[in-house]
């Protein structure tokens, strides 16, 4: 983890502060605000995370700077200055499909699931943080240090992400008007925590929005969001919400009659069943619409 992130650390929690006093005086009857056993899961979720993802930080630099070592090109040497320029948009590209991905293949969607396992949308959600995408997360950024990028580059690139992703889980700040075309804002991304069928799987931007846009994920912020997973689990235990989705599969993996069906609950997306007695949320936005 970025030093960037660990210095943003008081901030998160005094911004925090001020949302849960907001919310407490707020009149407006359509918030879920927030929780307490809800919150201090979040936050065990974070204090997790930040230990993890230090020491994941010990395989994936000495990777990236493998990979610097034979790179293909040197975007930094040839660019100079515009670089940074260059660097935040390769590095927001990546994380899109990074995070498109951990949707769309339940093996890695079970690394990222208790994200989305709360029921409340506020900042405290921000920091229920995966505890397993920190090993997952590191190939989908292969392609910057093959083109040149240092490691400590893609370090900055990655914290400023995550810092500017915070401000997003809260529903404070209502839409954005022309913002709302090109950056990921609050309204985009409480879409994308939202479990309303429209808006399962879309908007996984980091700072832009552009990607989805480009790519077919992208959904407005419509009707209400409901908070939470198609299937909820109601458990405040960090363990559970962390690793609940691989006990599923496990059972899943176990009942499945042939191989390929196995590998199907791998690595199909969430929802997807051998015998079609579940179905995924693009199979089920489609049927919505036909």
């Amino acid at each position: 983890m970025s030093n960037l992130v660990l210095y943003s650390i008081p901030a998160f929690v005094a911004l925090l502060l001020v949302e849960l006093w907001w919310s407490r005086r707020t009149q407006r009857k359509d918030l879920r605000g927030y929780e307490t056993k809800d919150t201090f899961a979040s936050l065990s979720m974070g204090l997790m995370n930040v230990g993890i993802a230090a020491g994941a930080k010990l395989l994936s630099i000495p990777f990236y700077a493998l990979l610097y070592e034979h790179r293909l090109v040197d975007v930094v040497e040839a660019t100079g200055g515009w670089a940074w320029l260059i660097l935040f948009f390769v590095e927001d590209h990546s994380y899109y499909w990074f995070h498109r991905v951990h949707h769309e293949v339940r093996l890695l969607w079970a690394c990222h699931v208790n994200h989305h396992s709360s029921q409340h949308y506020n900042l405290s959600t921000a920091l229920r943080q995966p505890l397993l995408t920190p090993f997952t997360g590191p190939l989908f950024w292969v392609p910057l240090p093959l083109i040149g990028f240092p490691v400590w580059m893609i370090l900055t690139a990655q914290a400023w992400s995550l810092i500017y992703q915070f401000w997003l889980h809260t529903e404070a700040i209502d839409k954005l008007g022309p913002l709302e075309w090109i950056l990921n804002t609050p309204s985009h991304h409480r879409v994308h925590h939202g479990k309303n069928l429209p808006y399962l799987d879309k908007n996984h931007g980091g700072v832009l929005i552009i990607w989805d846009r480009l790519f077919g994920t992208f959904a407005r912020e419509d009707e209400r969001v409901v908070y939470g997973l198609t299937k909820d689990i109601d458990t405040y235990n960090p363990l559970r919400i962390g690793f609940h989705e691989f006990a599923a599969i496990g059972k899943d993996v176990a009942r499945a009659p042939t191989i390929g069906a196995k590998l199907g609950y791998l690595l199909a997306p969430p929802g997807w069943s051998h015998d079609g007695s579940t179905q995924t949320a693009t199979e089920l936005q489609r049927r919505a619409k036909g």
